[in-house]
């Protein structure tokens, strides 16, 4: 079958090549899906560019996948053939077929398309994670960085319509402006802009965000560490942090631990899709050869919110 395929030489010009790879092998809790929509996610840029230790021999890319089950898994568990779902791979999505766990799909309903679906996963369910592990928000005020990203558009939207009155950070007032529309209070183009303090910081970019974010917490405030998108190192004064906000936590947060599966948060995401509660933010569109376009868009943060391929 096709499958996009990391380009392992060094001084190749695209990090991907569309190519032939095995069919899946489905373990007996996993189901096959024949993939008809896939997004992109920021992660798999970093996997690709070896900046994460998240590789395995045969590793490939795609864990955003829409499409059509096309074999059940063999416990009987999860959908039937000719069900149409969303699903969370933990790799190889970015493929014709993929077999992905029965715990990790959710079925759509005919409200929503494929490419919207497509949009959900990976983003969707950090966003509804991260905001079980920052706890109530409604009434408190909310700091998210680097909130111009698929997760942030989640965040931004769940968050507000829980009460919550959010303070958007993005690059410029245009990546922002749709954060504005999806419920955000404030908008502002750096950290150093925010007008806390903070009952919590959503922290996304590291480097010096961090700390100025910090700064930025009121007494008894929460900063919920979820994401280095700088890829630049932080660094932290802790004479400066005991100096601050009285009784300030700081939380790492790894959207891997929680007490669902991923196919429960699908669900719960798929029924806010469909009740009109939650809108995807799907910057662009493109066939499944254009692949290593969007890679190169995304590391360019020239993307805002997702970036979805269809496998024509």
């Amino acid at each position: 079958m096709k499958a996009v395929l990391p380009e392992s030489r060094s001084d190749a010009d695209e990090p991907v090549v569309l190519g032939e790879t095995a069919e899946p092998e489905p373990a007996d809790d996993e189901l096959v899906v024949a993939v008809e929509a896939y997004s992109v996610n920021r992660g798999e840029t970093f996997q690709l560019d070896g900046q994460l230790d998240r590789r395995w021999p045969g590793w490939r890319p795609g864990k955003d996948v829409a499409g059509t089950v096309v074999r059940a898994a063999a416990n009987g568990t999860g959908p039937a053939v000719g069900a149409r779902v969303v699903a969370h791979p933990p790799a190889y999505g970015w493929a014709e077929r993929v077999a992905v766990p029965s715990g990790s799909v959710a079925e759509l309903p005919v409200s929503i398309d494929v490419v919207t679906a497509a949009a959900l996963p990976l983003a969707g369910i950090t966003a509804l994670r991260l905001l079980r592990a920052a706890g109530p928000t409604a009434g408190r005020r909310v700091l998210l960085t680097g909130a111009s990203g698929g997760v942030g558009h989640y965040v931004t939207e769940l968050a507000a319509s829980s009460g919550a009155a959010v303070t958007v950070v993005s690059a410029t007032a245009e990546r922002g402006a749709r954060l504005l529309e999806l419920g955000a209070a404030e908008l502002a183009t750096s950290v150093d802009e925010a007008q806390g303090p903070f009952d919590t910081v959503l922290e996304s970019v590291g480097g010096t965000s961090l700390p100025t974010a910090l700064a930025r917490l009121a007494p008894g405030g929460l900063l919920v560490w979820f994401g280095q998108a700088s890829r630049t190192p932080v660094t932290l004064d802790f004479f400066d942090f005991f100096k601050g906000p009285d009784q300030a936590r700081i939380v790492h947060f790894n959207y891997n631990t929680s007490d669902t599966n991923y196919g429960e948060d699908l669900t719960t995401l798929v029924r806010l899709v469909a009740s009109g509660r939650l809108h995807p933010e799907i910057d662009s569109v493109r066939d499944w050869s254009r692949t290593a376009d969007v890679i190169t868009d995304v590391r360019g943060r020239r993307v805002r919110g997702n970036a979805v391929l269809t496998v024509g």
